[in-house]
């Protein structure tokens, strides 16, 4: 039967009751287009009514943030990207089409900015990225760097408006070194006035949730203490390096909503992913919500062991939450429970884990809970921004929420039930060998495409450039436990396909809602787990065979772990390419309209070799235009790319001076409304990506005309 089968009824974008297709099986194919008949009209109807709700949200939302100014120009409900995953639904898609298919070669570099940010004095600096997403508010865009220096930058020009440097310890060793973007907010009192009437709130590596004022750079003195809460208070602390935040805050009315970043596998107990709303005109908490059960009345606590519990950390939001305004719902991804590959201190399936939780915004009540892996033992955290649109039943919009997985399946719900609108399947997975672990006998699998392949890899699969390196491959595979997605962790070494990096990590999804369409950057690099005995644990990291081997001592547990890529001796993914795609996804007719390779080899492959458009590993999101294209970088060759919304070919590339491991946005700006597209090109330390600190912003050149036509009408 479908997961979920049971749950409230379904409502629509009006909040009328739908009824399910028989057996929960996914809804019919809407009439064709151009058909002059009742269906067709009632579908087109349905459509526009989806719409016309949409832009009733975002003018309510409008005209509350505007009040206390005029109707000022691009705050965050009315700019073209004034949200990290571009509006407040987190579809990364831009009604903008000035850029489209037809002129998109043309596009030529408009500013450059250095943030001037590269390490220095940092005790990791080898491990520092820069994957941060400007957003566009007042008339400035603003970014932070992996150090979170907060910089707000003029949008036409790239010169800078101020900066603000909040100086965390560069002397502690972070168990992360990211800073993906900033949340704007501006007071809805009309008799509000003067300084911090509109803030940049961030999070930082040291855990500190700072508010700023956005025409200034000035810490707000009323916020905290001096501009900044301690989000250390009140939180158990294991490591305080190992405690900080990534993502940017969700912002609901006047609430800052904070996850947290919690370094992986050093034990079982360690910090608590403790998700908080603060007021974000005095800093005072609000409320809290901890996923994993700290009193017999969570409403998790009757499937816990309460000792694994308290003995329990992790559970933790460290990607970027979404907010439903019209609904007062917070959607918040949430990650293992810790530690990551082994389970036999938290048995059980540990849930509200590896979730999507849908909690009152106002209030942090949970309103519902879906669990998309079981007893994690695969890193496997759910971290893309929920996203949050319509999605087409029988014909009538659906308020709905998208969820991409490393796994590589999407998970689509209601929005304000949690009902399943694709079925959700329970199906058996390996059992564990380990003693003391307790593997889930089943997880749930999406009844929609997978993005990666769940089979087995088989030692004839084995890749290489040459025949000596693929034989290497084969015998790699074949000394590894390999029984497709969800293998558990074994002491011979296991091959877990999809690796820990995904499917889709953090850099999440972009939505096409008029078309239903889903565009997802995709991993399908495998990777090696191997469970070390206790005693052996510390001889095997101190020895000198594994010298690009990640190790964790999972303390609290009899087993270490260690983990790597697998490799051939080349560097190169024992596997055949593609090593990365881009998708795309149909909701409307579940199915996969293309799906092409993310990537080229160069820099990678031998001297002696060609370079190949194989798709490489990626970190980051693609964005989509109604001028038909697809803009991603996140590739490991550092180019920033275009393609066809329809087709999937590339349209056009850049080479970037350092990776381009973020996600792209864009805009207009200027008194001529140039369409600009801004990516950050950092690189990034922990996968060997080139490192630098460069802002860059693509525009047409002023002479060229839009092609005509070449967009479609929206």
């Amino acid at each position: 039967m479908p997961y979920g089968a049971a749950r409230p009824p379904v409502l629509n974008s009006r909040g009328e009751e739908y009824q399910h297709a028989p057996g929960g099986a996914p809804p019919p194919s809407p009439p064709v287009r151009g058909l002059a008949d009742n269906a067709s009209m009632t579908h087109a109807l349905c459509l526009t009514a989806a719409r016309a709700r949409r832009v009733a949200v975002l003018a309510t939302a409008a005209v509350g943030l505007l009040a206390a100014h005029g109707a000022r120009a691009q705050s965050p409900p009315v700019s073209d990207w004034g949200y990290y995953g571009g509006d407040m639904f987190g579809e990364r898609f831009s009604s903008l089409d000035q850029i489209n298919r037809g002129n998109v070669t043309q596009l030529e570099v408009a500013w450059t900015y250095r943030t001037g940010e590269r390490g220095a004095h940092f005790a990791r600096a080898d491990r520092l990225t820069f994957e941060a997403t400007p957003v566009l508010g007042y008339g400035r865009l603003y970014l932070e760097t992996a150090t979170n220096i907060v910089i707000a930058l003029d949008p036409a020009s790239g010169a800078e408006r101020w900066r603000f440097d909040p100086h965390v310890d560069r002397t502690r060793r972070y168990s992360d070194s990211a800073a993906r973007g900033v949340a704007l907010w501006q007071s809805g009192d009309a008799r509000a006035a003067g300084p911090c009437t509109r803030r940049v709130f961030t999070g930082t590596l040291d855990a500190r949730l700072l508010a700023l004022d956005a025409d200034t750079g000035r810490p707000c003195a009323d916020f905290g203490a001096g501009g900044a809460v301690d989000l250390t208070q009140g939180v158990r602390i294991r490591d305080r390096e190992a405690y900080l935040v990534t993502s940017p805050p969700a912002i609901y009315g006047n609430v800052v909503i904070v996850g947290s970043s919690i370094g992986d596998n050093r034990a079982a107990d360690v910090e608590r992913g403790v998700i908080r709303g603060f007021d974000a005109r005095s800093g005072a908490l609000l409320w809290s919500f901890d996923p994993i059960p700290d009193s017999p009345a969570h409403p998790a606590a009757g499937e816990w062991n309460p000792a694994q519990a308290a003995g329990t950390g992790a559970g933790n939001a460290w990607g970027v939450m979404s907010v439903d305004q019209e609904h007062g719902l917070v959607f918040v991804p949430t990650g293992s429970a810790s530690p990551d590959f082994y389970g036999g201190t938290r048995l059980g399936s540990n849930r509200f884990a590896d979730s999507l939780l849908a909690l009152d915004a106002a209030h942090g009540r949970l309103v519902w809970a879906r669990q998309l892996v079981h007893h994690d033992l695969w890193d496997y955290d759910v971290s893309a921004e929920p996203v949050l649109g319509d999605i087409e039943v029988q014909g009538v919009p659906v308020p709905a929420v998208i969820q991409a997985t490393k796994t590589g399946m999407l998970y689509v719900y209601e929005r304000t039930h949690g009902q399943p609108l694709f079925p959700i399947y329970e199906r058996a997975v390996p059992a564990s060998a380990v003693p003391g672990e307790q593997a889930s006998p089943t997880q749930p699998f999406s009844a929609l495409p997978a993005l990666v392949s769940p089979r087995p890899i088989d030692p004839r699969d084995a890749w290489g450039v040459t025949f000596w390196d693929r034989a290497k491959c084969r015998a790699l595979i074949a000394s590894l436990r390999n029984e497709g997605i969800f293998t558990p962790p074994d002491t011979r070494g296991t091959l877990l396909s999809p690796g820990y990096i995904g499917g889709v990590d953090w850099g999440g999804i972009a939505y096409d809602e008029s078309n239903q369409r889903v565009i997802a950057a995709v991993n399908n690099l495998p990777m090696v787990v191997t469970l070390i005995p206790r005693s052996e644990f510390d001889a095997e990291r101190r020895s000198e065979q594994f010298p690009h081997s990640d190790f964790g001592a999972q303390t609290g547990t009899p087993y270490g772990m260690r983990r790597e890529p697998l490799l051939s001796p080349w560097g190169l993914p024992c596997t055949p390419p593609p090593w990365g795609t881009l998708v795309n996804v149909d909701l409307r007719h579940n199915r996969i309209v293309w799906r092409v390779p993310l990537g080229s080899t160069e820099g990678f492959t031998p001297w002696f070799l060609p370079v190949r458009d194989f798709g490489m590993p990626n970190m980051g999101g693609p964005i989509a235009t109604a001028g038909d294209l697809v803009f991603v970088g996140a590739a490991a060759d550092s180019y920033l790319r275009a393609f066809d919304l329809e087709t999937g070919r590339e349209l056009w590339k850049y080479k970037l001076p350092a990776g381009g491991q973020a996600t792209p946005m864009t805009y207009r700006a200027g008194s001529d409304q140039r369409q600009y597209l801004v990516i950050s090109a950092g690189g990034h330390g922990p996968l060997g990506i080139p490192r630098a600190d460069y802002i860059l912003a693509f525009a047409l050149p002023r002479a060229a005309p839009a092609a005509a036509g070449a967009a479609r009408a929206r």
